[in-house]
């Protein structure tokens, strides 16, 4: 039975990283996996579009799938199997679809990369009265082994670490849990948190600066300690408890990390911290003597020699106070890493995250 559609709209959104083309194929094209007459039409990053011509005659029901230009590169599940036939009843005029996954090539090993989920576009912060955008990175096989939980990192500058990142540059987490995977060592869930852009320094800073203004970085501490982990815990599989969490930043969220491991030791117990701006507060070395707990932790301090003057003495005196203050307790580990060639840049940072990330959780 053919049947003639006016308008039937697809619409496709999926990883925003991946430049391949997106075509459709199906039994209106012989299953045909690269027609240019089918491919779509990509809107924005990730967002494709496709609209069949209004005196197009098309099967009933249609049945289609997306590819990226080949049946080596057909759509995924989740637990990365091939997608099964997707089907159009006559009558509808817009589908709307997602994947989340691809095949690359059929000659290449198993994709080990993450999943990428959005957990909300516009996820409420109370504590400010905004909203931001939140991403979760999963264990590749997260689907396939539903008896698992996994420990948490929570991450800040979330533009600039995945994906196609930011102007600033890209830390390239994604590759780097792909290649860590080969090793059985990516069995952790990443939260990548947006930052504020403009408001990104006074939200990200737990101190007042008289160049800076206020920080309101404890309240940003709240929020993740509060309802963003709440939420994370009750819709994945996690291990809630504090030597399973984790947070990492640099520079400013650098700073907020350390903080986060003296005045929110109840939760966080791994520690990532780069190229922490140290100089936003001398108070941030009382805070260290006076607040600091010897509870079991892990702390990851890089610091990179063409950060400037003081970087390298800071996070030194840093690690220092630390130690003192931990009274040579076993339970409480702090490794630092010094690139005398490092610069204060995502490039930099991209080579220490997985240093930093088997150290914290593999090791």
């Amino acid at each position: 039975m053919q049947v003639e559609v006016d308008t039937l709209t697809i619409e496709l959104s999926t990883v925003p990283f991946d430049n391949r083309p997106v075509y459709l194929t199906g039994n209106f094209c012989k299953w045909l996996p690269d027609l240019e007459e089918y491919r779509m039409t990509m809107v924005s990053p990730g967002n494709y579009r496709y609209q069949f011509p209004e005196d197009l005659e098309l099967p009933n029901p249609i049945e289609y799938k997306y590819t990226r230009g080949g049946w080596d590169q057909v759509e995924l599940d989740r637990a990365g199997r091939p997608y099964g036939n997707r089907i159009v009843e006559a009558g509808e005029t817009l589908i709307k679809d997602s994947v989340i996954r691809w095949q690359t090539d059929v000659s290449t090993k198993a994709d080990v990369s993450p999943i990428v989920e959005t957990v909300s576009d516009t996820f409420e912060i109370t504590q400010f009265s905004r909203t931001r955008r939140v991403r979760v990175l999963l264990p590749h096989d997260y689907y396939e082994n539903p008896d698992q939980r996994y420990p948490v990192l929570y991450m800040t500058d979330g533009q600039n670490l995945f994906g196609e990142g930011s102007e600033y540059g890209n830390w390239e987490i994604d590759k780097s849990l792909a290649n860590l995977a080969r090793e059985h060592k990516a069995g952790v869930i990443v939260v990548a948190i947006d930052h504020g852009e403009e408001d990104r320094v006074q939200e990200l800073s737990p101190y007042d600066n008289p160049k800076l203004g206020k920080g309101y970085g404890e309240k940003f501490l709240q929020f993740i300690t509060g309802p963003l982990k709440t939420h994370i815990d009750e819709k994945y599989r996690t291990r809630p408890d504090r030597l399973n969490t984790g947070i990492g930043g640099s520079s400013v969220g650098g700073l907020l990390s350390i903080y986060a491991a003296l005045m929110f030791p109840q939760t966080f117990a791994k520690l990532m911290v780069f190229s922490p701006a140290l100089w936003i507060s001398e108070k941030v070395y009382f805070d260290a003597v006076h607040f600091f707990e010897p509870f079991e932790t892990r702390i990851y301090l890089y610091a990179g020699g063409k950060e400037g003057a003081h970087m390298i003495p800071n996070v030194n005196k840093l690690k220092e106070t630390l130690e003192t203050q931990s009274f040579g307790y076993t339970r409480v580990k702090i490794k630092s890493s010094v690139d005398a060639k490092g610069e204060h840049d995502e490039k930099q940072w991209s080579k220490e995250f997985p240093k930093a990330f088997e150290w914290l959780f593999f090791e």
